[in-house]
């Protein structure tokens, strides 16, 4: 069964224009062009889709489904073509915890001014790859290594490991803290997408674990003391949250914060990011 989009086309203009006559005129067409689209449809289908008198054309009740059907079909297909062509003039950063912390209000504004033919757009998506695998997003802002040939990354700025903690904490009135001070908390977790696990303390004094499954929820456990959680300095900027404080773990290696695409494929934009994003944390 062979179905073509002119088909769908003639069959939605016949139905709009109410004659074959309209619907010619409307798709820049012969009559006997689309008279032939509409009969191959209907011995595709194997069904009668318009009733057809002297004075009038009308769908069946099989050719009002078709009907509906076809306008779905054609208007994706017309956002398809939107996405290819406007490719180019929008640009997705993706991002799973925080986009850029402190950074993310420089780098929209200084964006905008630079580049004012490319829309951006920033997406959070909580995913290993911040969106990039399941094609939300054009580049992505990971703080992991992606281990998949698939990607491409280059590395645009460094972030301290901060540890959130309840506000009533007796750690909370430090001015920073060390990994042995936590060792035997309950580190919570992700994951899919967290930035820090057990193995960054000594094998023979490492936390018990406990998993969460999104910042909010990181952030409801530690807000009720059920556990800490270490993460990149982005997150304290971009979640400052009320029963929480965020204070820097000083004897923990920072975060590399990297800027990811799909390899062969990269956003003509890609380079510009990366830009500015190094010179964003670099003199930040």
């Amino acid at each position: 069964m062979d179905v073509e989009l002119r088909q769908l086309r003639c069959l939605v203009a016949i139905v709009d224009e109410g004659s074959f006559t309209d619907a010619a005129i409307a798709l820049g067409v012969s009559q006997a062009a689309v008279s032939r689209a509409l009969a191959s449809l209907e011995r595709a289908l194997g069904v009668r889709l318009l009733r057809r008198t002297s004075r009038e054309v009308t769908p069946t009740a099989t050719g009002l489904r078709a009907v509906a059907q076809a306008r779905r079909v054609l208007g994706e297909v017309d956002d398809l073509v939107r996405e290819a062509i406007s490719g180019h003039t929008r640009l997705r950063i993706g991002y799973a915890w925080s986009a850029l912390g402190r950074h993310t209000p420089a780098f929209q504004r200084r964006w905008a001014q630079a580049r004012p033919d490319t829309d951006l757009h920033l997406v959070r998506v909580n995913s290993a790859t911040a969106g990039l695998a399941e094609g939300a997003c054009d580049l992505a802002v990971v703080r992991r290594p992606l281990d998949d040939r698939r990607f491409d990354s280059a590395l645009v700025g460094l972030e301290r490991r901060l540890c959130a903690l309840a506000a009533d904490d007796p750690l909370a009135g430090r001015r920073s803290v060390r990994l042995a001070d936590l060792a035997r908390r309950t580190l919570l977790i992700d994951r899919r997408t967290g930035t820090t696990t057990a193995a960054l303390w000594p094998p023979d004094a490492r936390p018990e674990t406990e998993e969460t499954h999104d910042i909010d929820d990181w952030l409801t456990e530690i807000a009720t003391g059920r556990g800490v959680g270490v993460t990149a300095e982005s997150t304290a900027h971009q979640y400052p949250r009320p029963g929480i404080v965020y204070r820097p773990v000083r004897d923990a290696e920072p975060i590399a914060v990297r800027l990811a695409w799909w390899r062969g494929d990269a956003h003509p934009a890609t380079q510009a990011v990366i830009e500015l994003l190094t010179a964003l944390y670099r003199t930040g």
